[in-house]
């Protein structure tokens, strides 16, 4: 199911997921997301909150704690909660029902991947001739027009179906009426810009015009886990500064041969420096060695940082300069890979209030919308959603300055341990 955000595709998947349990014994069903790290903040919510309220005299009994890691229901049905970035028991075995939350993110090898886990083997259900049943289901917010899920509908190898704003009953009632939510909810929508906007408020599959990074593919630059022997590389930090708009501060390390990886991240909104601060250095508790924290210019946030024991250094800003840096980074060399990579689930904690907004949760979110102000002259970004790309740019200039120099490799004296 497809379309813009809000039109309940969430709830009528899960909805669907539980009737399956309720109704069939044993039947083992397993709900997915991209990382697992995202399915608390999100789909969890929903079916705690909404599905397992609705339906409270079922008697679903959660395991695992704050985190649970499956559902039981009475019948001996379960339903398991994994990510395609830490599978465990969740596709180990079998399933009859696989739900795939925001299957827009997964790429075309995890979608197939599921497929080999839900094919009837299970056997728990049964069509109406007795034969047995297997499903996959999945929500998504609509993506460029080449993804492949629009590609296998058009293939007919999944079937695709629509949702809209009118739909919700939250936000419109049975007569077509908008609902005192439906106006907050379109409001928050109606906000949006460029391709979010097109996708999130009105459902389109469409692709931004004037990405400036084109040559950004998240298969190629997302990597699933850190190279072997990752802790003792150079290492350094970089940081955007907000408080309305995002406070972004990213960890890197450096290979051998000069590649960067974006290991750890930090993307927030409404918090102090004094408070980010406690915060990177406690998430920075775990590194051997950090050469030092690269800076955007204002200068009271970088002297808060530093008598808050995190010394720092002015960032190079130059912006065609260092877009022309990351793209040289984000372009395959000759061994077949980029010169940059970016670690999933490395978001240190989600920013509800993004969430809520429908703005980027990270850094890697802003490369699709990220995008030239003239697309005749590209002499400049616009400048909206754009903080961990700023951040992207001041890590690359920095890297790339001080390797042209031979300094930055622990060189710097305003360098700190954590």
């Amino acid at each position: 199911m497809a379309g813009p955000a809000e039109t309940g595709k969430t709830f009528a998947a899960l909805w669907r997921l539980h009737c399956l349990c309720r109704d069939n014994a044993k039947v083992q069903a397993a709900i997915v997301r991209k990382t697992l790290a995202d399915i608390a903040p999100s789909v969890l919510q929903t079916y705690l909150q909404k599905i397992l309220t609705l339906d409270s005299a079922v008697g679903v009994t959660a395991y695992g704690g704050n985190k649970p890691e499956w559902f039981d229901y009475p019948n001996g049905s379960r339903i398991w909660l994994g990510g395609m970035d830490k599978p465990g028991k969740v596709l180990s075995s079998e399933r009859d029902i696989i739900y795939v939350n925001q299957a827009e993110q997964l790429t075309l090898e995890d979608w197939e991947t599921l497929t080999t886990r839900a094919t009837g083997r299970a056997g728990n259900l049964r069509d109406a001739n007795g034969e047995p049943l297997s499903l996959i289901l999945g929500d998504c917010n609509p993506g460029p027009p080449k993804h492949w899920i629009k590609q296998r509908a058009a293939q007919g190898a999944l079937t695709l179906l629509e949702s809209r704003h009118e739909d919700n009953p939250r936000l419109f009632d049975a007569n077509g009426v908008i609902t005192p939510d439906g106006i907050r909810t379109m409001a928050i929508l109606d906000a949006l810009t460029g391709v979010r906007k097109s996708r999130l408020r009105f459902g389109k599959w469409v692709q931004a015009e004037g990405v400036i990074y084109e040559e950004f593919d998240a298969a190629v630059h997302e990597i699933d886990e850190m190279p072997r022997g990752w802790e003792a590389w150079r290492k350094f930090r970089v940081i955007d500064f907000g408080l309305v708009h995002p406070f972004v501060c990213q960890w890197w390390a450096v290979d051998y041969d000069g590649r960067m990886y974006r290991y750890r991240l930090l993307y927030m909104t409404g918090r102090t420096v004094v408070t980010h601060a406690g915060d990177i250095k406690r998430y920075s508790a775990t590194d051997d060695y950090i050469e030092t924290t690269v800076c955007d210019h204002d200068a009271e946030d970088r002297m808060t940082l530093a008598e808050n024991g995190i010394e720092n250094v002015a960032a190079n800003k130059a912006v065609l300069q260092g877009i022309g840096k990351v793209q040289d980074r984000l372009k395959k060399q000759l061994d077949g890979r980029p010169r940059i990579f970016f670690l999933k689930n490395a978001l240190a904690e989600i920013d509800q209030s993004l969430l809520d907004a429908k703005k980027p949760l990270d850094d890697v979110t802003e490369f699709e919308s990220y995008i030239w102000a003239n697309k005749q002259t590209k002499e400049e970004p616009v400048k909206q959603d754009d903080h961990g790309m700023d951040a992207t740019r001041y890590a690359v200039m920095y890297l790339d300055d001080s390797a042209g120099h031979g300094g930055g490799w622990g060189e710097n004296p305003l360098g700190d341990v954590r």
